[in-house]
Protein backbone atom coordinates (compact mmCIF):
# COMPACT_ATOMS: atom_id res chain seq x y z
CA UNK A 1 0.00 0.00 0.00
CA UNK A 2 0.57 3.66 -0.28
CA UNK A 3 0.69 4.99 3.02
CA UNK A 4 1.22 8.53 4.20
CA UNK A 5 2.26 9.16 8.24
CA UNK A 6 1.68 12.36 9.76
CA UNK A 7 4.24 12.84 12.40
CA UNK A 8 7.64 11.05 12.95
CA UNK A 9 7.28 11.13 17.27
CA UNK A 10 8.34 7.70 18.83
CA UNK A 11 5.36 5.75 17.02
CA UNK A 12 4.69 7.19 13.73
CA UNK A 13 8.80 6.74 13.26
CA UNK A 14 8.46 3.29 14.40
CA UNK A 15 5.88 2.33 11.70
CA UNK A 16 7.30 4.14 8.75
CA UNK A 17 10.27 1.87 9.43
CA UNK A 18 8.37 -1.47 9.94
CA UNK A 19 5.75 -0.38 7.31
CA UNK A 20 8.57 -0.03 4.91
CA UNK A 21 10.23 -2.85 5.35
CA UNK A 22 7.01 -4.90 4.94
CA UNK A 23 6.81 -3.30 1.97
CA UNK A 24 4.46 -0.40 1.80
CA UNK A 25 5.57 2.84 0.49
CA UNK A 26 5.82 5.20 2.76
CA UNK A 27 5.70 9.27 2.73
CA UNK A 28 5.89 10.50 5.87
CA UNK A 29 5.77 14.54 7.00
CA UNK A 30 6.47 16.52 10.23
CA UNK A 31 6.95 20.36 11.38
CA UNK A 32 10.68 20.48 10.53
CA UNK A 33 12.06 21.76 7.86
CA UNK A 34 12.34 19.73 4.53
CA UNK A 35 16.33 19.24 4.84
CA UNK A 36 15.86 18.01 8.25
CA UNK A 37 12.90 15.67 7.30
CA UNK A 38 14.50 14.12 4.37
CA UNK A 39 17.28 13.04 6.49
CA UNK A 40 14.43 11.19 8.58
CA UNK A 41 12.65 10.28 6.05
CA UNK A 42 15.81 8.56 4.76
CA UNK A 43 16.80 6.87 8.24
CA UNK A 44 13.41 5.37 8.21
CA UNK A 45 12.99 4.06 4.16
CA UNK A 46 10.34 6.86 3.30
CA UNK A 47 10.26 9.71 1.53
CA UNK A 48 9.94 13.17 2.77
CA UNK A 49 6.84 15.28 1.64
CA UNK A 50 4.71 18.56 2.80
CA UNK A 51 1.34 18.30 4.96
CA UNK A 52 -0.59 18.94 1.83
CA UNK A 53 1.66 15.92 -0.64
CA UNK A 54 1.40 13.60 2.37
CA UNK A 55 -2.29 12.77 2.01
CA UNK A 56 -2.16 12.83 -1.92
CA UNK A 57 -2.06 9.68 -3.50
CA UNK A 58 -2.59 7.26 -0.80
CA UNK A 59 -4.35 3.77 0.65
CA UNK A 60 -3.89 5.41 4.21
CA UNK A 61 -3.20 7.83 5.84
CA UNK A 62 -2.07 7.38 10.15
CA UNK A 63 -2.03 10.75 12.13
CA UNK A 64 0.39 10.52 14.73
CA UNK A 65 0.77 13.45 16.63
CA UNK A 66 0.81 15.10 20.04
CA UNK A 67 -3.45 15.72 20.71
CA UNK A 68 -2.50 19.49 20.56
CA UNK A 69 -1.06 19.92 17.26
CA UNK A 70 -4.45 18.24 15.24
CA UNK A 71 -5.89 21.86 15.58
CA UNK A 72 -3.34 23.50 13.81
CA UNK A 73 -3.49 21.11 10.93
CA UNK A 74 -4.92 22.61 7.28
CA UNK A 75 -8.46 22.88 7.72
CA UNK A 76 -9.41 21.36 3.91
CA UNK A 77 -6.32 18.74 4.36
CA UNK A 78 -8.42 15.85 3.70
CA UNK A 79 -10.84 17.62 1.49
CA UNK A 80 -10.03 15.72 -1.35
CA UNK A 81 -9.15 12.57 -0.04
CA UNK A 82 -11.15 9.88 -1.45
CA UNK A 83 -13.67 7.88 1.32
CA UNK A 84 -12.07 4.82 0.62
CA UNK A 85 -8.56 5.95 1.69
CA UNK A 86 -8.16 4.40 5.41
CA UNK A 87 -7.43 6.82 8.19
CA UNK A 88 -5.91 6.47 11.44
CA UNK A 89 -5.79 8.25 14.56
CA UNK A 90 -2.63 7.05 17.08
CA UNK A 91 -2.91 9.71 19.71
CA UNK A 92 -3.94 10.20 23.33
CA UNK A 93 -4.83 13.18 24.75
CA UNK A 94 -2.38 14.43 28.26
CA UNK A 95 -4.36 17.24 30.09
CA UNK A 96 -0.85 18.42 31.23
CA UNK A 97 0.56 18.41 28.14
CA UNK A 98 -2.09 19.30 25.54
CA UNK A 99 -3.96 21.56 27.67
CA UNK A 100 -7.35 21.57 29.01
CA UNK A 101 -9.91 20.77 26.59
CA UNK A 102 -13.60 20.89 27.94
CA UNK A 103 -15.38 18.71 25.04
CA UNK A 104 -13.48 15.77 26.31
CA UNK A 105 -15.59 15.84 29.09
CA UNK A 106 -18.42 14.20 26.92
CA UNK A 107 -16.78 12.63 24.02
CA UNK A 108 -13.98 10.13 23.21
CA UNK A 109 -10.61 11.44 22.23
CA UNK A 110 -11.05 9.88 18.54
CA UNK A 111 -14.58 11.12 18.27
CA UNK A 112 -13.19 14.56 18.83
CA UNK A 113 -9.93 14.22 15.98
CA UNK A 114 -12.69 12.45 14.16
CA UNK A 115 -14.79 15.97 14.49
CA UNK A 116 -11.54 18.07 13.72
CA UNK A 117 -10.61 16.21 10.53
CA UNK A 118 -14.76 15.91 9.44
CA UNK A 119 -13.23 12.28 8.57
CA UNK A 120 -14.38 8.79 10.10
CA UNK A 121 -11.27 7.07 10.99
CA UNK A 122 -9.94 4.06 12.91
CA UNK A 123 -8.38 4.41 17.01
CA UNK A 124 -4.99 2.35 16.68
CA UNK A 125 -1.37 2.09 18.19
CA UNK A 126 -2.90 4.46 20.93
CA UNK A 127 -2.36 1.28 23.68
CA UNK A 128 0.69 0.75 23.33
CA UNK A 129 4.66 1.53 24.39
CA UNK A 130 7.14 2.94 21.94
CA UNK A 131 9.50 -0.10 23.63
CA UNK A 132 6.73 -2.71 22.96
CA UNK A 133 6.15 -1.64 19.41
CA UNK A 134 9.55 -1.22 18.11
CA UNK A 135 11.01 -4.42 19.89
CA UNK A 136 8.27 -6.91 20.83
CA UNK A 137 6.42 -7.70 17.75
CA UNK A 138 6.21 -11.34 16.71
CA UNK A 139 5.75 -13.72 14.33
CA UNK A 140 1.85 -14.74 13.52
CA UNK A 141 0.95 -17.65 15.56
CA UNK A 142 3.79 -17.10 17.77
CA UNK A 143 3.02 -17.80 21.91
CA UNK A 144 2.68 -14.66 23.75
CA UNK A 145 1.86 -12.33 20.80
CA UNK A 146 0.29 -9.05 22.15
CA UNK A 147 -2.50 -7.44 20.92
CA UNK A 148 -4.02 -3.74 20.13
CA UNK A 149 -7.20 -2.69 20.08
CA UNK A 150 -8.55 -1.36 17.18
CA UNK A 151 -11.72 1.47 17.35
CA UNK A 152 -14.04 2.31 14.26
CA UNK A 153 -17.40 2.45 12.65
CA UNK A 154 -16.01 1.45 9.07
CA UNK A 155 -15.88 -2.48 9.32
CA UNK A 156 -13.85 -2.88 6.02
CA UNK A 157 -11.46 -0.30 7.00
CA UNK A 158 -10.82 -1.87 10.14
CA UNK A 159 -9.89 -5.05 8.41
CA UNK A 160 -7.58 -3.08 6.52
CA UNK A 161 -5.83 -1.91 9.93
CA UNK A 162 -5.84 -5.32 11.45
CA UNK A 163 -3.70 -6.39 8.40
CA UNK A 164 -1.69 -3.35 8.92
CA UNK A 165 -0.89 -4.46 12.70
CA UNK A 166 -0.49 -7.76 11.81
CA UNK A 167 2.57 -6.80 9.53
CA UNK A 168 4.04 -4.88 12.97
CA UNK A 169 4.03 -7.87 14.36
CA UNK A 170 0.53 -7.80 16.70
CA UNK A 171 -2.50 -9.28 16.92
CA UNK A 172 -5.39 -7.48 17.07
CA UNK A 173 -9.04 -6.96 19.28
CA UNK A 174 -11.86 -5.62 18.16
CA UNK A 175 -12.60 -2.49 20.73
CA UNK A 176 -15.81 -1.33 18.83
CA UNK A 177 -17.33 1.89 17.41
CA UNK A 178 -15.31 4.55 17.51
CA UNK A 179 -17.82 5.74 20.38
CA UNK A 180 -16.26 2.68 22.37
CA UNK A 181 -12.75 3.74 22.15
CA UNK A 182 -12.34 5.28 25.26
CA UNK A 183 -12.26 2.06 26.29
CA UNK A 184 -8.72 2.48 24.73
CA UNK A 185 -7.54 5.57 26.42
CA UNK A 186 -4.79 6.08 29.14
CA UNK A 187 -5.90 5.58 32.57
CA UNK A 188 -7.93 1.75 31.02
CA UNK A 189 -7.40 -1.49 32.16
CA UNK A 190 -6.12 -1.92 28.05
CA UNK A 191 -3.83 0.98 27.78
CA UNK A 192 -0.04 0.66 27.66
CA UNK A 193 -0.06 -3.05 28.59
CA UNK A 194 1.47 -5.84 26.88
CA UNK A 195 -1.62 -8.35 26.72
CA UNK A 196 -2.94 -11.42 24.58
CA UNK A 197 -6.07 -11.71 22.58
CA UNK A 198 -8.06 -13.16 25.51
CA UNK A 199 -6.40 -10.67 28.46
CA UNK A 200 -6.72 -7.33 26.39
CA UNK A 201 -10.53 -8.28 25.18
CA UNK A 202 -11.17 -8.60 28.79
CA UNK A 203 -9.21 -6.06 29.90
CA UNK A 204 -11.65 -3.59 27.59
CA UNK A 205 -14.26 -5.21 29.03
CA UNK A 206 -13.42 -4.09 32.34
CA UNK A 207 -13.03 -0.77 31.52
CA UNK A 208 -15.23 1.73 33.78
CA UNK A 209 -16.81 4.57 32.01
CA UNK A 210 -15.39 7.92 33.47
CA UNK A 211 -12.77 6.86 35.37
CA UNK A 212 -9.99 6.71 33.61
CA UNK A 213 -9.27 10.46 33.63
CA UNK A 214 -8.35 10.39 37.65
CA UNK A 215 -6.52 7.07 36.86
CA UNK A 216 -4.33 9.04 33.83
CA UNK A 217 -3.81 12.05 36.24
CA UNK A 218 -2.80 9.84 39.22
CA UNK A 219 0.00 8.19 37.20
CA UNK A 220 1.15 11.31 35.43
CA UNK A 221 1.27 12.75 39.09
CA UNK A 222 3.51 10.42 40.68
CA UNK A 223 5.65 10.33 37.64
Amino acid sequence: MKIGIIGTGAIGSILAEKLSQAGHHIKVTNTRAMPELEKIAARLGATAATIQDVAKDVDAIIFSMPFNAYKNLPKDLLKDVAQDVVVMDTSNYYPFRDGEIAELEDVPESVYISGILNRPLVKVFNNILEHTLKYKGKAVGAEGRIAISIAGDNEEHKKIVAEVVDQTGFDTVDGGSLSESWRQQPGTPAYCTELNEAELTQALADAVKGKAPAIRDLIMDKL
